[in-house]
């Protein structure tokens, strides 16, 4: 899932329940950050605000990535912690509820902390 030029491209590569969490996702940050840019950095959706990375998602094959940087995985380390995590990234698994309200939350903590 590389090479795509835009974050409507790269989504259209997915599978459409693949698809409509990703568009969720990305209706989620820009209700809470509507004055972010959307670009692909790393080959994955991006939202920039104020000129830094605000947080990155992609899909794989049993997942969602998330990458809110490693301050928000550490500031929201009880919700996470029945997730898979590293320093700066979560996984959600395809098979369980995405948690929306939890995206919502961390996108509000990245916000408040660029």
């Amino acid at each position: 899932m590389t090479n795509s030029k835009t974050i409507d491209i790269f989504i259209a590569q997915f599978p459409p329940d693949v698809q409509t969490i990703l568009q969720k996702i990305r209706s989620i940050v820009r209700h809470e950050a509507p004055q972010a840019e959307e670009v692909l950095t790393y080959g994955i959706p991006t939202f920039k605000l104020h000129g830094k990375n605000l947080i990155h998602f992609s899909a794989f094959a049993t997942h969602i990535g998330l990458y809110p940087t490693p301050s928000a995985i550490v500031a929201f380390k009880k919700e996470l912690a029945s997730y898979k995590t590293a320093k700066g990234s979560v996984q959600f698994p395809l098979a369980e509820p995405i948690p929306y309200d939890l995206i919502s939350r961390i996108t509000q903590y990245r916000i408040a902390n660029l």
